[in-house]
């Protein structure tokens, strides 16, 4: 097995002298993360609540929107205007005789599991609220941590009803009005709009629309990609777990992480057809391959790789059946290949240190093909071309956005004088 080249985060116990000069109620014991559902978004908070040593004293809200049907076409919707003009339609199709399957998002058990929670509340702004103003003296400030767009309006109405007893992190660029939040962490290239190049891509009349319209304020954490809560003691812990099965696999382990399309990196079956050839032409210098689909991706992109994989002795393909390896993938692989629409699994795969390829960056735009290029300039990955040799290696330094992150938190609480009883 390679060694696993993970800083560890910065984030310790506090001195006694330290926590006393905080006061006794500017200790954060408790955070409260406000999620919507997607692992995506909410693997950020998680991973940040890892790094500030919280992690057994997290709970978990989400804010859901309605789905099925017609909500499919209204997630441009702010979602409290979503559930009220759903509420309406249901109600006319009751009333007209029509049955209407309810087809709300499932809570989706993946960061429960992780966090040890049993249940997810849905996020209510003013039950949140009281909660913190309420047990302030008892049990001191209260932590919020959000991400994604649905979860702006009910994280910055925690904070407005809440001010001195709560501090509010944004994950995710908000689009307007930061002064909402304490500190907003996200990712440098959401401000290629700002660059030279960025502006040519928008036409004079929408630019005063596309946001962020102004550089960076002093309360704004800029991270080259995702936060993720693959640090060094989970991939240790991932180690372990997927021992017996991913140790005694012939060296080097190529793991390959497909995504799905997005509106910014758009591919399909040439993609697919594209990869196998690739693969096929580098076969020779692995040891073993593992592939692992995501939950974007097209069936007919799985159905094309399992069809010429699937009977490969070399090659093993994950299903979706039984517990996910991601993880262990991500502490046992000698080396990755993963589609260029997923800015999760790159950055995760890039806090490694080892070897990343990556496939269909040329099919990106937008700030996302800024993102590829943040990547390139850092050493991090190179372009997937079939000509490589996997059981060549290069040194980078890995990415530790993510306790980076912490760090910054835990000042930006120092500066109004709390801290963390980590």
């Amino acid at each position: 097995m390679r060694p696993i080249r993970l800083p560890e985060p910065p984030i310790g116990r506090r001195s006694a002298t330290e926590v006393f000069e905080a006061g006794i109620y500017g200790i954060i014991k408790r955070v409260v993360v406000i999620g919507n559902g997607f692992s995506g978004a909410e693997n950020q908070c998680i991973g940040l609540v890892r790094a500030l040593g919280l992690s057994g004293c997290l709970t978990l809200y989400r804010v859901t929107r309605p789905r099925g049907g017609i909500n499919k076409w209204l997630h441009w919707l702010p979602v409290s205007l979503h559930k009220k003009l759903d509420y309406v339609i249901r109600q006319i199709c009751i009333y007209s005789g029509v049955q209407v399957e309810a087809r709300w998002s499932k809570v989706v058990p993946f960061a429960v599991e992780k966090t040890g929670l049993s249940s997810v509340i849905e996020a209510d702004a003013k039950q949140i609220a009281m909660m913190a103003r309420d047990t302030f003296e008892k049990e001191g400030p209260l932590l919020v941590i959000a991400s994604g767009r649905d979860t702006i309006s009910v994280a910055s109405s925690i904070k407005r009803l809440a001010t001195e007893n709560v501090f509010l992190v944004q994950i995710q660029h908000p689009r307007s009005r930061l002064n909402r939040f304490d500190l907003v962490i996200t990712p440098q290239h959401d401000y290629y709009p700002l660059t030279p190049h960025g502006q040519r891509q928008i036409p004079w009349f929408l630019r005063r629309w596309i946001t962020p319209r102004r550089p960076p304020a002093r309360h704004v954490v800029l991270t080259v990609g995702a936060l993720h809560p693959a640090d060094s003691a989970a991939l240790r812990s991932a180690a372990s777990v997927w021992h017996d099965e991913l140790a005694p696999l012939a060296r080097p382990l190529l793991v390959v992480n497909i995504g799905g399309p997005t509106s910014s990196c758009q591919y399909g079956a040439d993609l697919a057809k594209q990869l196998i050839a690739m693969l096929q032409n580098v076969l020779w210098s692995c040891g073993s391959v593992r592939i692992s689909f995501s939950r974007r991706t097209p069936e007919k992109v799985s159905k094309i790789l399992l069809k010429e994989f699937s009977s490969n002795p070399k090659v093993y393909i994950w299903d979706g059946e039984g517990p996910n390896p991601h993880m262990g993938h991500l502490a046992w692989a000698d080396a990755f290949v993963i589609t260029a629409d997923s800015v999760s699994m790159l950055s995760e795969a890039c806090t490694t240190g080892k070897p990343v390829y990556v496939i269909g960056a040329e099919r990106c735009t937008w700030k996302f093909a800024d993102f590829q290029k943040s990547l390139r300039e850092r050493g991090a990955v190179c372009p997937f071309t079939g000509k490589e040799d996997i059981s060549e290696s290069w040194s980078y330094t890995p990415l530790n956005d993510t306790a980076e992150a912490a760090s910054q938190v835990m000042k930006a609480l120092a500066a109004q004088g709390w801290t963390i009883d980590a």
